[in-house]
């Protein structure tokens, strides 16, 4: 039950954390380009650092490290696949080409310190300047041109389209989303918890499942609407900038915060199936423009074999 409770918070936390920041961000004067590179992508992963930390607290690191990496791979294979599923991935390669390979580079550093086993203080101020000065480039990059990567991250605000253009009801609903966010962290924690103590799963298992699919319910929301809208590109982009913020605000910052062991398990199978789904993931959409239905059909049965080798 509280794991349950904890994932329907989420969800609405982070849904509302991200539409009401959205709604004082345009109030204040924040451009639509910097909208898209920040709190779109940094709204939907809330769910995944809020969850993270507790686990880091809780002393669970197999649940902090594998909320992470879990919902990277979901993000890729579970989320994309539907997406694909209900309308092909069209994508200009030229929108992507540049932050798909940040995401591999962030997956790349993340292995590296996997093979390290520990996360301290320093890597995770390393992971967020790595993030701080990719966001930079981006903007300065793009702020005065029509590149296709800058049309495609004005565009992701569409999918986190305020309720509201009213200055303190986007504040009021900020605030609200945290406050619900921190409460399902909490309880999703907890739960985990409670679960794998009393099923005898290891707590690494139930963070790479349940923990991960759950803490990644924001982007498949925003991922099967942009899908329904036949945009889904930016559920494309929605996936890579989030999965750049996963591994390097949210295990720099939770890192931050207490620093973290990565499992054996994670670093012999898990963190490798990460990196193979990015990599996948960049070759097709810049290959082939497009990630197809039947590409779709194969990112879910690659993502139902690798839960299946968990049995």
């Amino acid at each position: 039950m509280e794991i349950v409770l904890g994932l329907i918070l989420l969800l609405v936390g982070g849904d509302t954390l991200v539409r009401g920041s959205v709604a004082v961000a345009r109030k204040i004067g924040i451009s639509e380009l910097m909208i898209g590179l920040t709190l779109v992508g940094f709204g939907t992963s809330t769910p995944e650092l809020v969850t993270s930390i507790q686990a880091a607290l809780a002393g669970s690191p197999g649940i902090a490290v594998g909320n992470v990496v879990g919902s990277n791979i979901a993000n890729i294979l579970l989320i994309l696949g539907t997406a694909a599923l209900i309308y092909p991935i069209v994508c200009q390669p030229a929108a992507i080409r540049r932050d798909g390979f940040v995401l591999v580079l962030a997956a790349l550093s993340c292995v590296a310190v996997s093979l390290w086993g520990h996360m301290n203080l320093w890597v995770g101020v390393l992971f967020i300047l790595l993030l701080a000065g990719y966001l930079f480039y981006s903007y300065l990059n793009e702020r005065n041109t029509q590149q296709p990567s800058a049309e495609l991250h004005r565009a992701e605000v569409e999918i986190a389209e305020p309720w509201t253009q009213k200055l303190w009801v986007g504040l009021v609903l900020a605030v609200v989303g945290i406050v619900l966010t921190i409460l399902g962290a909490q309880f999703l924690v907890s739960g985990a918890i409670k679960l794998s103590r009393a099923w005898g799963i290891s707590e690494t298992i139930i963070g790479l499942t349940i923990v991960a699919v759950g803490t990644s319910l924001p982007e498949l929301v925003t991922s099967i609407v942009a899908a329904l809208k036949r945009k889904s590109d930016l559920a494309l982009g929605n996936v890579i900038g989030s999965n750049i913020y996963n591994v390097w605000f949210i295990l720099g910052a939770t890192s931050l915060v207490k620093p973290i062991d990565f499992p054996s398990s994670i670093v012999v199978v898990d963190i490798w199936v990460m990196l193979a789904a990015s990599i996948l993931m960049l070759v097709i959409a810049l290959k082939r423009g497009a990630i197809s239905r039947w590409v779709g059909l194969g990112f879910l049965v690659l993502y139902g074999v690798y839960i299946a080798t968990m049995a």
